[in-house]
């Protein structure tokens, strides 16, 4: 192929934020706010930064909770990119031996059949999660799973829909 004619490419993501965090209780709320500061200049609209706050928080706790079995010694890293219409939120944890807090994940929870023991416990996280970002993956690579949350952004200088 000529290289002229080649379809213009999407600009590669550029990183705003790379962190660790202990699999400790609360670490939820440093992800989110460490996340927050990060697209900070992105003028993202506020219901859609809550969105990605809540998302964050939720993917935390489960990286936290059941990837590392809250343990203090297993890092959850987190990382910030932006493509110039995306922000993609990756959040990696060591629990990608089984498929604990994402087990049943596919399963829309019903309070009443939770309440009458018809369905398991949780699995609100997930389904909170999906509901809040326009795109959630997870995948596995040995031990590290990871679940990349993406968030269309409005483009530099575009005016931001409320």
């Amino acid at each position: 192929m000529n290289p002229a004619a080649r379809p213009a490419s999407r600009p590669a993501p550029r990183r705003l934020a790379s962190f660790a965090l202990a699999s400790v209780p609360g670490g939820e709320r440093l992800a989110l706010a460490q996340v927050a500061e990060s697209v900070a200049d992105l003028s993202l609209p506020p219901e859609r930064l809550d969105k990605l706050k809540t998302a964050v928080a939720e993917a935390t706790m489960n990286a936290i909770e059941h990837g590392n079995g809250s343990r203090p010694d297993l890092a959850v890293d987190i990382e910030v990119f932006y493509s110039g219409t995306e922000i993609t939120v990756t959040v990696t944890d060591r629990g990608g031996r089984g498929d604990a807090g994402w087990a049943g994940g596919g399963e829309t929870p019903d309070l009443a059949r939770k309440l009458s023991g018809e369905q398991r416990p949780g699995g609100w996280g997930l389904f909170l999660i999906r509901h809040m970002v326009d795109g959630m993956e997870v995948t596995t690579d040995g031990e590290r799973r990871t679940v990349r949350l993406t968030v269309r952004a409005a483009a530099p200088g575009a005016k931001p829909d409320g």
